[in-house]
C-alpha cells in the first residue's frame, strides 16, 4: 500500500435527500434548497482508500475537483478554494491512509471525545414544535435550535416545548435579527427568562449593532451570540457585544481560524454545517479539537428521512462521540447514494399562501416567505405577539386560490385591522 496515495477520479454525486414527514412542509417554505446535498468520492491508487465529503449544493460551495487528478491529497486538504465536498473527501483520504482520525490532521490537541449536537428546526407552530422535541428526546438529544419568529408566539413555543421535555433540554432561540433593536427585544428576552429551557438568544437583534448587544447583554440572563463572520471580530470583542460565536463558513480552515480566535480570546462557540452523516461527522472533528466549542453544535442532519451512512453516528445524552476509526471514521451508504442521485434539481414546490394570524380575527396573507421576512425587517408587523400564529396553504386549484394568491404576490393582503 502507498501511504497518502495519489488522486485517481474526483466524482460528484448531487442527491435529493427527503426530509423527514413532520417538518417537510415547513422547511419547504424557506430551505427546501436544503434537500439538494452534493457528495464528493475521491479515489485513489489503493483501491482500499476512497474519501467522501458533502455539501449543500449551493453556489460557493462546490468545487469541480477533476484538476486534482494525479495530485497528492495533502496539496489542497486545507485549501478552502477546492469546494467544501471535496476538500472534507481529501480529509478523509488522508485521514484513512495514514491510519488516524480526522482531527489529528488539525494539529492541535483533543480537547474533547464527546461533542455537543443541537436537534435544529426551521419556524413551526407551537404544536408541531414540541412534536419535534419529543422526537428528538427520544433520539437522545437535549438541545434544540428553533427560529423565533414575529410570526410565531415564541412563548407559546417555549411553554409547548416544555411540557415534553426534560428541565435540562436547552433551547437556542435564532431570531436572524427579527426583535430589531434593544428597545423591542429586552421585554421579549427578559419574559423568556423566565423559562427553564431558554438557553441562547441568537442575534435577537440587528447585527453589527455592536453598542445595542452590549447593552442588551447587561439586560437578559442568558447568552447572546452572533455569527463569526457577520460582524468585526476584534470589534465585538472590544465592545463585550456577546457572549459568544457560531462557527460557520465554506472551508475546513476558515472554520479551524474561526474557532481558535474564539478559544484565544476565551469566547464560548458551536459549530455549525447544514448536512447529513458525513457534516456532522466532521462537526465532531472540529469540535474536538476547538477548545471552546461546548455549546450544541447544529448540522441539521435530524431533518433529513435519511443521514448517507450506514450506521448512523450514536448520540447519547446530547453528546456524539467523536469518530476514532481512521478519516472520516463512518462508512457512507453507497445504496442511498444510488437511489438518491438526481440528474438536476428537483422543481420547486407547488404554490402556497403564508397567512398569519393574531387574536382578534387579524389576518395577513402572504404570496411567500420572503415577503413575510422583508416586514419583520422592517418592523411593519409586531416583533412579538401573543398569540400569533402562522399557517399554510396549499394550491387546491380553486379560483379563490388563484385570485388570493394572485392579491398576494403584488403585495400582502391583510383582512380585518391592521396586524
Amino acid at each position: 500500500m502507498t501511504l497518502a496515495p495519489r488522486i485517481t477520479d474526483v466524482e460528484r454525486i448531487l442527491l435529493d435527500v427527503p426530509f423527514r414527514d413532520r417538518c417537510r412542509p415547513w422547511n419547504e417554505i424557506l430551505v427546501d434548497r436544503f434537500r439538494l446535498i452534493e457528495v464528493v468520492r475521491v479515489r485513489t491508487e489503493d483501491p482500499d482508500i476512497v474519501g467522501y465529503g458533502e455539501s449543500l449544493c449551493e453556489p460557493g460551495l462546490g468545487g469541480d475537483g477533476r484538476d486534482l487528478i494525479g495530485r497528492h491529497p495533502a496539496d489542497h486538504a486545507f485549501d478552502d478554494t477546492c469546494g467544501f465536498a471535496v476538500q472534507v473527501a481529501l480529509l478523509d483520504v488522508l485521514g484513512q491512509a495514514l491510519g488516524v482520525p480526522v482531527h489529528r490532521l488539525f494539529a492541535r490537541p483533543q480537547v474533547r471525545d464527546r461533542a455537543a449536537l443541537a436537534w435544529w428546526d426551521t419556524k413551526m407552530p407551537a404544536e408541531v414544535l414540541a412534536a419535534e422535541a419529543g422526537d428528538a428526546v427520544g433520539e437522545g438529544y437535549l438541545a434544540h435550535k428553533i427560529k423565533a419568529r414575529p410570526f410565531v408566539d415564541v412563548v407559546a413555543q417555549v411553554e409547548a416545548v416544555s411540557k415534553v421535555t426534560p428541565e435540562h433540554y436547552e433551547l437556542d432561540l435564532d431570531w436572524n435579527q427579527m426583535l430589531l433593536d434593544v428597545g423591542t427585544a429586552a421585554p421579549v428576552l427578559q419574559r423568556l427568562d423566565g423559562y427553564q429551557r431558554a438557553s441562547i438568544y441568537e442575534t435577537p437583534i440587528r447585527q453589527r449593532d455592536l453598542d445595542g448587544y452590549a447593552r442588551l447583554r447587561t439586560k437578559v440572563a442568558h447568552p447572546v451570540v452572533e455569527h463569526f463572520l457577520e460582524t468585526p471580530f476584534p470589534s465585538a470583542v472590544a465592545a463585550r457585544a456577546f457572549d459568544g460565536f457560531v462557527v460557520s463558513g465554506y472551508g475546513v480552515t476558515d472554520l479551524l481560524r474561526q474557532g481558535t480566535l474564539a478559544a484565544e480570546f476565551n469566547q464560548r462557540c458551536w459549530i455549525q454545517i447544514v448536512g447529513a452523516g458525513l457534516a456532522t461527522a466532521l462537526v465532531a472533528h472540529l469540535a474536538a479539537v476547538l477548545p471552546t466549542a461546548s455549546w450544541p453544535n447544529v448540522t441539521c442532519v435530524n431533518t433529513y428521512a435519511e443521514d448517507l451512512l450506514v450506521e448512523s453516528l450514536p448520540l447519547r445524552d446530547g453528546y456524539l462521540t467523536v469518530p476514532t476509526a481512521p478519516g472520516l471514521g463512518v462508512q457512507v451508504d453507497d445504496d442511498a447514494l444510488d437511489r438518491l442521485r438526481v440528474r438536476s434539481a428537483a422543481p420547486p414546490p407547488p404554490r402556497r399562501i403564508l397567512t398569519v394570524s393574531w387574536p382578534g380575527d387579524r389576518r395577513r396573507h402572504y404570496a411567500d416567505i420572503h415577503q413575510l421576512w422583508r416586514e419583520c425587517l422592517a418592523g411593519a408587523i409586531p416583533a412579538y405577539a401573543e398569540g400569533a400564529d402562522l399557517a399554510i396553504r396549499h394550491d387546491d386549484g380553486s379560483s379563490d386560490f388563484a385570485g388570493l394568491y394572485a392579491r398576494c404576490r403584488q403585495s400582502p393582503v391583510q383582512d380585518r385591522g391592521a396586524a
